[in-house]
């Protein structure tokens, strides 16, 4: 039986703003008919792995989301504002067409990797380092074996996986983006393995299965 702690990254539901494409940042911005949907029917999958905590940014697309499995585990949600999306200063409320016409040097850089502050808010490494902190905080509060559900935002996870795996901040553009209500798993590695966690698994909306005979 695997005895190492994980930690599901859940994102949120879909909200108006992501059908338009248009920069959420920390806007609080409540999910759609289709993301209230799409909250309930990820949680019925995850209710099956019997988490231990839940954990939720505090902006109330993340905790509807985080709510719909709570009800189901019977489970409080923590919330949590380090687990928020980046503040993107005068990007928020903008589509990404608005954004790329009036600032595309800018832009093309952040797209890129570069660790620039997206109208003048947060960088990557901000991000990432209070997600990441956020992360191991709660995981230390379950026993070995847990499962902590982290519900929160696509860039954000993105930060925050590449903090936790080591990569540098110009080389997490390589994890894929997040659908709305997919997740990533992340297991606490022991020390003897040489690094602190491993990704499992990336945006996903399958439950993660133990893996056999992969270098077999």
């Amino acid at each position: 039986m695997n005895q190492a702690t994980r930690v599901v990254l859940w994102r949120h539901g879909r909200t108006d703003w992501n059908l338009q494409s248009r920069f959420q940042g920390t806007s609080d911005i409540p999910l759609d008919e289709v993301g209230l949907v799409q909250a309930r029917r990820a949680a019925q999958s995850l209710a099956l792995l019997s988490p231990a905590a839940i954990v939720s940014s505090q902006l109330s697309r993340a905790v509807a989301t985080a709510d719909a499995l709570a009800e189901l585990v019977e489970l409080p949600v923590i919330v949590d504002k380090d687990l928020q999306e980046t503040y993107a200063g005068t990007w928020q409320g903008m589509t990404r067409s608005e954004i790329i016409a009036a600032h595309p040097e800018l832009f093309a850089r952040w797209i890129a990797g570069e660790d620039v502050r997206p109208g003048g808010g947060e960088s990557r490494s901000e991000v990432a380092d209070r997600v990441a902190g956020s992360v191991e905080r709660h995981a230390d509060t379950v026993p070995a074996g847990g499962i902590v559900v982290v519900v929160t935002h696509g860039g954000a996870t993105r930060a925050g996986i590449g903090r936790l795996l080591g990569l540098p901040i110009e080389h997490a553009a390589a994890l894929g983006g997040l659908v709305n209500c997919a997740w990533s798993v992340l297991e606490r590695c022991e020390p003897s393995r040489g690094r602190r966690w491993r990704l499992v698994e990336h945006n996903a909306r399958s439950l993660p299965e133990e893996v056999v005979g992969d270098e077999a």
